[in-house]
């Protein structure tokens, strides 16, 4: 290759070292001209010569049969030896061995000077090959950086040159240090860098070690990324597929930009989507039902932050999270002095925090029976008292309450205030299960496959299998079980594009064992429901609870009541 008029050979001949390259076979397939002239052959000589028939080449050797990620920089008789494995993304593709003879001087500041010039050379080596190189001391200073700078990261190359990564990611001159990720994790980092001219990079930081095994230099080389879908070279039913997505997001992306994580695809969540807003623009109060999973915490922070308390406080309790002997002080406060092991100046409760905001009961069936009472006359006389307190205080609060209990089965039980009930439930929003909105099961595998791409910093897709297998699979733990399974593929592929063997082990046998059968083709929600109607049927026959019943049928107890009461 000839660039700027000077060949990659003339450029290894000029660098005042023996410079020898193998594949990973061990052939010869490069060497300079101070290399051919160590070995008394000519470069037709060596050319496809096996390094293991060439003497004193053992350390290259060793490398190639032990391959490791990082360079090593050792002293060897009295010469200093650069040797690095060369690598494309994961695979070894070869070795390279640099060797600076002392000529006698055996000093270590003339090893340290002909190392200086070493890095100089190396780097207008690289500058032929990479849109950008960086380098790094251990301690994350730098050192030199490529003449386009300027261009590229909106400053002066001189203005870098003595720069700490760390200030200047702090800075936004790039984001992220890759640099900074190198020192932190010890071996090579591949990822995307932001610069302050709002380029994209693609850099490889690679560490360079002493014979302690110390890092001494980090050295990154990047590419200009024109666009990132340049990145990786998907196939085109992959390509045509999320196209497809594209326009079936189409809505739900505007909605997740306004309020940051809903996805409402299908017609029910549109519904639950148009009711949210309405509800939002009054204070009344919310009874947000559903499984557990489906997405009843979400639904309140979009309540919230449309309402017209916004800018004011917004406050989460789980009331299952809150020992019932701390109920009390949690949520009311107390006084100083109010009990043994109370703080001295004594301690607002939520409700207090939450005064002229938001205040968010998760899981409210689990409220102590012996507080509701206190709980209720709180919300129906707008002030309360602090545990050990004898001043009562006004509150303005607008209420939003979820659960994923049946509480009209919970007051038969005994276990939860009529009264109460009531008094939540002005407004009742259900979010069905997600098997039973399945048309939000790819808007959201893909929302999250952004969401945790940005957060690895990567650049993941699903392949069309995986998107069919997300589809077809059941979803008995809701959106939270959707959202876990693509952050741990994510985490765990070991490429770009998501396969299906990066699948939970559930979703993969998802399948067997297969006991409904189809003899004609009927839309696909009419099967739906036919399914449904005999299996609650057969169950309802052969149990008698509806606990039962959603223990046999793997759904939520509350699923099972709203169903039948349908019937």
């Amino acid at each position: 290759m000839i660039k700027h008029g000077i060949s990659e050979q003339a450029l290894l001949d000029a660098l005042p070292c023996e410079i020898v390259v193998t594949d990973k076979t061990g052939k010869i397939i490069k060497a300079n001209r101070d290399y051919c002239k160590a070995k008394n052959l000519s470069p037709d000589k060596i050319l496809g010569k096996d390094i293991k028939k060439i003497s004193g080449s053992q350390q290259i050797v060793n490398a190639l049969e032990y391959p490791t990620e990082t360079k090593l920089i050792f002293r060897e008789n009295e010469d200093l030896v650069v040797l690095s494995n060369i690598f494309s993304e994961t695979e070894l593709r070869g070795a390279l061995e640099m060797r600076f003879h002392s000529h006698g001087a055996g000093s270590a500041g003339y090893m340290e000077l002909n190392y200086s010039n070493m890095t100089e050379d190396i780097h207008k080596l690289f500058e032929t090959n990479w849109d950008v190189i960086y380098a790094s001391d251990g301690d994350g200073i730098t050192l030199e950086v490529s003449s386009a700078a300027n261009s590229i990261w909106g400053v002066d190359a001189k203005f870098l040159v003595g720069k700490s990564v760390y200030d200047l990611e702090r800075e936004k001159i790039y984001y992220p240090s890759i640099t900074r990720m190198v020192l932190e994790s010890k071996r090579r980092v591949q990822a995307i860098q932001t610069t302050a001219t709002g380029k994209k990079l693609l850099v490889m930081g690679t560490p360079i070690q002493n014979e302690a095994g110390k890092i001494i230099r980090v050295i990154n080389t990047s590419r200009i990324i024109p666009n990132e879908n340049d990145l990786s070279k998907e196939l085109e039913e992959t390509r045509l597929l999320l196209d497809g997505y594209k326009r079936e997001l189409a809505l739900s992306r505007l909605q997740e930009k306004e309020n940051n994580s809903f996805i409402a695809a299908s017609p029910e969540m549109q519904k639950v989507f148009s009711r949210a807003m309405k509800v939002s623009e009054t204070d009344v109060a919310v009874l947000i039902t559903g499984e557990s999973g489906v997405g009843k915490e979400v639904l309140a922070n979009l309540i919230a932050t449309k309402s017209r308390r916004a800018d004011k406080p917004y406050i989460k309790i789980n009331c299952s999270a809150i020992p019932p002997t701390l109920f009390e002080s949690e949520l009311f406060g107390y006084e100083r002095g109010a009990f043994t092991g109370a703080e001295r100046s004594g301690k607002p409760g939520l409700f207090e925090l939450a005064n002229h905001g938001t205040l968010f009961l998760d899981e409210i069936s689990e409220i102590p029976l012996n507080m509701q009472a206190k709980f209720l006359r709180v919300l129906q006389e707008k002030e309360f008292m602090r545990v050990g307190g004898t001043k009562l205080k006004k509150l303005d609060v607008r209420i939003i309450a979820a659960t994923n209990k049946n509480l009209l089965e919970e007051i038969e039980r005994g276990n939860f205030r009529k009264d109460l009930y009531y008094r939540l439930n002005v407004v009742q929003i259900h979010i069905p299960s997600l098997h039973e909105r399945r048309e939000d099961i790819l808007p959201l595998s893909l929302a999250f496959l952004e969401k945790y791409n940005r957060k690895y910093n990567l650049d993941c897709k699903f392949s069309p299998e995986v998107m069919d297998a997300f589809f077809r699979y059941s979803w008995d733990g809701n959106v939270r079980e959707l959202q876990h399974a693509v952050e741990r593929m994510v985490v765990l592929s070991p490429q770009s594009l998501i396969g299906v063997e990066s699948l939970p082990e559930a979703l993969i046998t998802a399948d067997a064992g297969e006991v409904v059968h189809v003899n004609e083709i009927i839309p696909l929600k009419e099967a739906q429901k036919i399914l449904e109607k005999k299996l609650l049927a057969m169950a309802r026959k052969k149990f008698k609870t509806t606990t039962a019943i959603a223990e046999a049928l793997g759904i939520n107890q509350s699923t099972v009541s709203r169903k039948l009461s349908k019937k």
